[in-house]
This record gives C-alpha cells, structure tokens and sequence, in this order.
C-alpha cells in the first residue's frame, strides 16, 4: 500500500533526490514547503502538490489531512530543509503522527538526538536518516571483506575531498556556522560516518587547521588512523583536476590504495527510502557517531600541523 508523503526544503539542492525516491517507491507526494517559491522541480515528479511557502499554514493544511483518516493523512515528512531546521521539522513530523526521512545531518548537535529520542518513546512514531554510503554496493562489498580479515595493525586512512563553492557559499545559510554546522558537519558527516561503519569507534581526534574555507585533522578508530581534509577552495584541486575542468576531487585511500566508489551514486536515496519504508532504515542510534565526531570538531580549537596532519596541509605549511 502506497503511503502519503510531505517534504520540506522542497526548493533546495537535496530536494530531487528524495522526489525521485518518493516517486520510485511508489508513494505519494502531498504537500510541500519551501520560502522560496522555485518549485517548478516538482512538476518533474508530482502534478498534483499542494505547496506552501509558509510553515503554519503548511502545518495547518496537514493537520486537517491527520483529521481525516488513514487514507488523507501525512505517514512521512521527508527533511530536505536547511540543517538548523531538521530538528524542528523532525519534532513537527511525530507531532502530526508521521515518521520522518530527515537529510544528514540529521541534528546538529548530540543532545538534540536525547530529547528526540524521548520524543519517539512518547509518540510511537520513528525519525530515520540518510547515510546513503551505507547502501553503497562498493562499500557494503568493502566493509564485509574487512570484517572478515584479522586485523592485527591500524589502516592508514586518507580522505580528501574538495568541492568547489563560490562567494555564494559563505553567505549562505551553509556557510554560518550556528546554521549549517560548518564544513565537517555539512560536506563532511557522511564521509565520518562511513569511516566509523567500515572502521570502529572514535579513540582520538585532533584537528589541525579549521576556517570557513577548509578544515582538516587526524582521527584514531578502533582499526584505522585516518588523515582528513575538506575545502570548498578551489585552489587546493589537484593539479591533475584542474587540468580537467574538475571541481570537485574526492579520494579515500586505504594504506595508499584508492576506494573506488565513484560511480553508482543516482539511486542511493531510492535504495534508502525502499529500506526505509521496509523497517531497516537508518535511526537515531545509527546518526549519533557522526553527529558527536563532527560536533566535537566543530568545538576543537585547531592545533597546528603536526606529524598527523593530512598530505595537503602540510604542503601548505
């Protein structure tokens, strides 16, 4: 049975791709909301939205829908808004008795998963999350083969990733940091939190440098010592992409051998939302490493380049 579905951020970058799940998975899409009123993308999807581009009466028009029954009422709210938002919205989605598929990060800080926590005992209702990493065939075949190794040392770990942004960026909500969590929570919580799925818990972490711009540290798991860097300047691309027209440069190692993970990455909302919807969806529990990690280093004061500094920073030196 189809379920009914409303989505909010409707009018951002993410929006398409939980659209395309919805649509995919064969549910329905009835309400949507976004201030911005660029919403012509739902007519690639849905023909029939009702859309709003104000809160309360997007909440009034569902709570009238909750009224009338089953078969009207909202059973999802899909989270695409901006991350400051996604604890509220999260709250709004077990208010109207509706499960939520909230876009990572899911929260901003660890002590908001407490009190939704408490929030879902009272309601009976679920808030999930998308680490679509984790349904990545690559990685899934990857983290089976390390599960079945016997680990006797550490793995050396690299991760850079480099994604281009203009002025823009900064001005944006995504560039202030009470807003967006700063560019380990924004650009960087999913490779964290693949990095402790493929790899263990967090012993140690360190971060060497940190501004709007680009941020990067050491981190010690159980089985790995990982190196990071993330940037949105495009001075720090690799020469080899620039050369290209490239924009944006992702690179896991693994003791100097690269993860190759880069294709297969249109569905991995579709494969989410399907697990979701089947009862093996991504929780509370699952979102709390990466939401801890990255709020650790958002309040970490920045110690320098050291021996552990990742291969880019220290060139930078």
């Amino acid at each position: 049975m189809s379920k009914n579905f409303a989505i909010t951020g409707v009018s951002g970058y993410v929006a398409p791709r939980h659209l395309k799940a919805i649509k995919e998975t064969g549910n329905n899409l009835i309400a949507a909301l976004d201030p911005k009123d660029s919403a012509g993308v739902l007519d690639s999807y849905f023909d029939n939205v009702r859309f709003f581009t104000e809160f309360e009466r997007f909440d009034r028009y569902i709570e009238k829908l909750r009224r009338q029954g089953d078969e009207h009422q909202i059973h999802y709210v899909s989270i695409c808004s901006p991350n400051y938002l996604h604890d509220a919205h999260a709250r709004f989605a077990l208010r109207i008795n509706a499960n939520a598929i909230c876009e990572k990060p899911l929260v901003l800080n660890p002590w908001n998963i407490d009190a939704l926590q408490e929030l879902e005992n009272e309601s009976g209702k679920k808030i999930f999350t998308v680490l679509q990493l984790r349904v990545h065939p690559s990685l899934i075949a990857l983290r089976k083969k390390i599960q079945e190794e016997k680990i006797t040392t550490k793995k050396d770990i690299c991760l850079t990733y480099i994604t281009s942004r203009g002025p823009w960026y900064l001005v944006s909500w995504k560039g202030q940091l009470d807003r967006s969590g700063g560019l380990a929570t924004n650009i960087g919580i999913h490779f964290f939190d693949m990095l402790m799925w493929l790899f263990g818990k967090v012993q140690h972490s360190e971060v060497h440098l940190s501004t709007p711009t680009k941020t990067g540290g050491f981190l010690e798991l159980t089985n790995a010592r990982v190196r990071w860097f993330l940037s949105i300047d495009k001075n720090d691309l690799p020469l080899e992409a620039k050369q290209k027209g490239q924009r944006t440069f992702r690179s896991i190692t693994i003791n100097d051998k690269e993860i190759e993970f880069s294709g297969g990455f249109t569905d991995l909302h579709t494969i989410v939302y399907r697990e979701t919807l089947a009862g093996r969806g991504f929780g509370l529990k699952d979102a709390r490493p990466s939401i801890e990690l990255a709020h650790n280093i958002r309040n970490s004061k920045a110690i320098g380049i050291n021996e552990n500094a990742h291969y880019i920073l220290k060139n930078q030196k």
